[in-house]
């Protein structure tokens, strides 16, 4: 019977070694967890998990019944796992070895790459569990499987999986499991794990699958008997011109990646054509490719949404600063490498993909901050090459005029602005050149053009970021004076007037973006550390706050990593504009990410083998 694994291993089998990549991604995440859990070190479990992808493929040919494809993945792993012990009992640099007990040399050593304590008991728990219990765990909680799958990859019964699954959590505490979720959570292989598997097949020669010849007579009769009669059925239709069939065995619903990093709708079985002669000669993956709106940007390295790349911003410039209005995205100000500041407005369109120029801002500056009260953005400080501004303009999209208001009475740069209860506090900063640090805080009201002085932020900062939900403020991140930058959070309540300390932001970072969506908080891009005149140390992974449950988790990857990167929120969609490279570069890259699609991100840039980029470009056309 073919199958949904069987249609990818015939076309590597038939010289398109490209598309292994599909089954790695499928069965990565439960060859590398089955892996931890007879090794119990996470770098060791990473390099069998790539021997183990790399010896299936050259043995494919071996493999008779390809619908056991995961059941010979689990095989090959497990062999894999005591050869790898075996072979570090032996190794000449073990402490002691000569006085180790022989029964100790079978056992993982504690993982030499993760020493700190909640590795530690992480492994010690595990190590008290029996190894069915221990299999189950990690299958779960870091291969992703759900208790079929287990038990398929296991050649169990799936009840017989919840029952592990229950008693080993039962014999651990229940912040030990809560643990253990989300250590696993950061410990999982990153997407380029496939394209590194990807690169090292592509050199390995398998060889073909043999055409079929003609079948005997009475044999070919028999057959003809049997397609006439599956013919009937709703999933095989008759042959095209062409010699392939132009249904599928299949049913409709079934999709080639239920599991994995590629989103699940990159094949799906009722779209695939059964191969014929002509077909095996080609690079494709079948008479009828699905279409895929940029499939390059739908891979990903943790849990998150879709990127998907945009018309990139015309104008080269960093330092700029961004505001949404009746769906449009407003870029305003920024610097260039070659000239002054810019007092250049364009807007983006996301509807139409479209930029168009609009009136320039009267104050040329960079490292300003804006924000929208009725509609109208208010552009607020930032400086210039010979100094610090205090300027304030608002600026009206309906009539594309700018207006003067009040100064801002403490003029700084590398500032945050945000509205909350149709009034704009300007937080932290610096005042330039003096770099004073500011934890100033100044309420703007547009309707009687003034401004307040209010309770100074707790934790002075520059280049942070500050957003609004349900009425209160939260500072976030920023640089406290000299490197690294801080992690800390602080909410702000207008009404009262009052700072209260929040839970910290797992990476810290400075010269980053933050956007509010479903009453959540989501941190994009900027840098973690930056050691001059050295090259940046950007932050790729986004984190999104819950001021509920005040906790930060992990969700993805951006595809091109970046700091000083602004982002707005449109009908349910983020769009990041511009921004620096690690070695302080100007970007122009525009890019949408939509935190409801499914699949998730990864930046095919300098990682993508040509096969496998020219399978991955093929299903967008």
């Amino acid at each position: 019977m073919r199958t949904e694994d069987g249609y990818i291993i015939n076309k590597c089998l038939n010289g398109n070694s490209a598309a292994f990549g599909f089954l790695v991604d499928k069965y990565k995440a439960s060859v590398y967890a089955f892996a931890y859990s007879e090794l119990r070190n996470f770098h060791d479990a990473e390099d069998v998990t790539q021997e183990v992808f790399v010896k299936a493929y050259q043995k494919l040919k071996t493999l008779r019944r390809w619908d056991n494809f995961l059941a010979w993945l689990y095989s090959i792993t497990s062999n894999l796992c005591k050869m790898w012990i075996r072979s570090k009992s032996r190794r000449p640099d073990r402490d002691f070895i000569e006085d180790q007990d022989p029964e100790t040399l079978n056992e993982p050593s504690i993982n030499p790459y993760d020493e700190d304590s909640v590795f530690e008991t992480l492994h010690e728990a595990l190590n008290s569990l029996p190894d069915t219990y221990r299999q189950v765990l990690t299958l779960y909680y870091l291969g992703g499987m759900d208790s079929n799958e287990i038990a398929r990859f296991l050649g169990t019964s799936p009840t017989a999986v919840r029952h592990r699954l229950s008693r080993a959590r039962l014999q651990l505490r229940e912040e030990m499991v809560g643990m253990m979720s989300e250590t696993f959570e950061v410990k999982k292989l990153q997407a380029s794990f496939t394209f590194r598997i990807v690169e090292a097949v592509k050199r390995i020669n398998v060889n073909p699958v043999p055409v079929a010849k003609g079948l005997p007579w009475g044999l070919s009769l028999a057959t003809g008997i049997i397609v006439a009669f599956l013919s009937i059925g709703t999933h095989l239709s008759f042959i095209n011109p062409t010699g392939s069939m132009s249904g599928s065995l299949l049913p409709g619903e079934s999709k080639v990646l239920k599991v994995g990093e590629i989103p699940v709708d990159v094949l799906k079985v009722s779209n695939i054509s059964v191969l014929s002669n002509q077909q095996l000669k080609g690079t494709g993956l079948g008479s009828v490719v699905p279409s895929l709106q940029n499939a390059l940007f739908m891979a990903p390295q943790a849990e998150g949404g879709t990127w998907t790349k945009k018309t990139d911003m015309p104008t080269n410039r960093g330092q700029l600063s961004i505001s949404e209005v009746n769906g449009k995205i407003y870029v305003i100000g920024g610097v260039s490498k070659v000239g002054g500041p810019f007092s250049l407005v364009e807007e983006y369109d996301p509807a139409t993909d479209k930029w168009t120029r609009k009136a320039d801002m009267p104050t040329s500056r960079y490292f300003l901050a804006t924000s929208v009260v009725n509609r109208k953005i208010y552009a607020i400080g930032g400086e210039k090459l010979d100094g610090v501004f205090s300027a304030v303009e608002e600026y009206d999209p309906v009539s594309d005029k700018w207006t003067e208001k009040t100064d801002l009475p403490f003029p700084r740069t590398c500032l945050s602005a945000c509205t909350a209860n149709g009034k704009i506090y300007a937080i932290g900063g610096m005042a330039a050149r003096a770099n004073w640090l500011s934890a100033d805080v100044e309420e703007y009201d547009p309707i009687t053009n003034t401004w307040t002085r209010k309770a100074d932020m707790p934790t002075p900062r520059m280049c942070l970021c500050t957003v609004t939900v349900n009425g209160k403020i939260y500072a976030i991140g920023g640089l406290p004076g000299n490197w690294p930058p801080t992690a800390v959070m602080e909410e702000y309540d207008p009404v009262s007037d009052t700072w209260t300390k929040k839970a910290d932001m797992i990476t810290p970072r400075t010269y980053f973006t933050t956007v509010v969506i479903n009453e959540k908080i989501l941190a994009i891009g900027g840098t973690k550390d930056w050691s001059w005149p050295g090259d940046a140390i950007l932050a790729p992974t986004m984190e999104e706050y819950d001021p509920i449950a005040d906790k930060w988790t992990e969700k993805g990857n951006m595809p091109e990593p970046r700091m000083y990167c602004p982002a707005s929120l449109v009908n349910g969609k983020i769009y990041v504009i511009g921004g620096l490279s690690a070695k302080n570069q100007i970007m122009t890259i525009v890019e949408e990410y939509d935190p409801n699609a499914v699949g998730k991100s990864i930046n095919f840039k300098g990682k993508l083998p040509t096969t496998w980029g020219d399978v991955r470009t093929a299903l967008n056309k």
